[in-house]
């Protein structure tokens, strides 16, 4: 059975930017995850499929690991960090930065990696 679990408009502040104005304080990043998921019936337990909530904290964890110089970067270390659970066989992972270009609702990047 494949499964879609998905977070949407995760919003953190981190470090993150190549310009010093960026690296001064932290900024507003905006996170959306697609993990396609391989695993069996849900069994009614967390511990039988891959929790949104613990991708989330897992998410949050990364990005408080401190200055990141591109989103490219950042996207990267989130899918790597979900592919580590075996179940999940692809993760797109979308990384905007919301209040960069005054006339843009956001920038950004989305990456797609599988096993």
């Amino acid at each position: 059975m494949t499964r879609r679990v998905f977070i949407r408009d995760l919003e953190l502040f981190g470090s993150i930017g190549i310009h010093e104005e960026e690296k001064r304080a932290p900024q507003r990043i905006v996170i959306n995850v697609d993990l396609f998921v391989e695993e069996g019936p849900a069994e009614d337990r967390i511990e039988s499929v891959v929790s949104y909530e613990a991708v989330a904290k897992s998410i949050a964890a990364i990005v408080a690991e401190g200055h990141v110089n591109l989103v490219e970067t950042l996207a990267d270390r989130i899918a790597d960090r979900c592919l580590a659970d075996r179940r999940v066989i692809t993760a797109r992972i979308r990384v905007e930065k919301p209040d960069i270009i005054a006339n843009a609702r956001s920038v950004g990047v989305e990456i797609t990696k599988a096993r």
